[in-house]
């Protein structure tokens, strides 16, 4: 029986801008959104069933979620006439919970990729982008999984072809930054302004890197309130050679650096794992995952 697999990639939010909440009790955002060659895995083949296996070195921080995993709420959300699809899914947990780089979104988005590769034809773009959406705003750009524009709650898309290679590195303390408290957090705070910054002149990735040091996390101060763990890796990150910018990753507690050169990004990741052991660290390149077809 034909086995595929994908990778799930990591999302990085590179800047994002937050405005205040909404009658609806959304937060309007404007963010440039990129994906990494870094992620978890997911393999799949047909079953008679519908059924998800975890794996992987952060696999039992998702054995609570059980039947309510977002994987099998987006497949559970292509279900036609035929039913959901029977698929027998294998996810292999690389990514740290509740990290900021959208790990559960991007697990959807693959096995939705995954779905549409065994049954072709069977459901439309627009049927996957409707089961993206229903894991929440990140699904859509999740299923995608190339750099972008997202703005409103994030649902609203604009590629960005000219956003280069990015060098970087991307540190976790290995403690969780629960998303729903950051945002209470900076409820309570002064609010900022969900606005779309003019783009750079020049995309080169020096000048990306410098244009991008211009902008802001707006969830970075509740989530450093909430998890101070994640103060140690922003210091850490920006006491290395060369680097460019040093930012936390959507409501954290990941930290992302990034450097002009490869041979600086490498020597970071290298000093990390030498001196922080304990926290999980990738070296990867931002912007060059792309999804064919979607």
């Amino acid at each position: 029986m034909t086995t595929v697999s994908a990778l799930a990639p990591a999302k990085v939010n590179l800047f994002l801008h937050v405005g205040p909440v909404d009658a609806a009790g959304y937060h309007p955002i404007c963010s440039l959104v990129a994906f990494a060659d870094v992620g978890d895995r997911l393999a799949a083949r047909r079953s008679d069933r519908l059924s998800l296996t975890l794996d992987g070195p952060f696999a039992e921080g998702l054995r609570a979620d059980g039947d309510d995993n977002l994987v099998l709420r987006a497949l559970r959300g292509l279900a036609d006439a035929e039913g959901a699809p029977r698929l027998d899914l294998t996810l292999e947990k690389r990514l740290p919970i509740a990290a900021g780089l959208g790990g559960g979104s991007s697990d959807a988005g693959a096995a939705l990729r995954l779905a549409a590769a065994l049954w072709a034809g069977r459901w439309s773009d627009a049927d996957l982008d409707r089961a993206a959406a229903a894991v929440g705003a990140d699904g859509p750009m999740c299923l995608r999984a190339v750099s972008a524009w997202a703005e409103s709650r994030g649902e609203r898309l604009t590629p960005e072809p000219r956003l280069p290679p990015l060098h970087a590195v991307l540190a976790n303390p290995r403690a969780p930054s629960s998303t729903g408290a950051v945002y209470r957090a900076y409820d309570a705070g002064p609010v900022g302004a969900a606005d779309r910054p003019a783009p750079p002149d020049d995309w080169s990735a020096p000048a990306v890197i410098r244009w991008l040091a211009r902008q802001r996390n707006d969830l970075e101060a509740p989530a450093l309130a909430l998890q101070p763990a994640i103060a140690p890796v922003i210091d850490a990150l920006a006491a290395t050679e060369a680097v460019g910018l040093t930012r936390m990753s959507g409501s954290g507690a990941t930290v992302f650096a990034l450097y002009d050169q490869p041979e600086a990004a490498d020597a970071a990741r290298d000093r990390l794992g030498r001196d922080h052991g304990d926290w999980w660290v990738a070296r990867t390149v931002l912007g060059e995952t792309s999804i064919p077809g979607l």
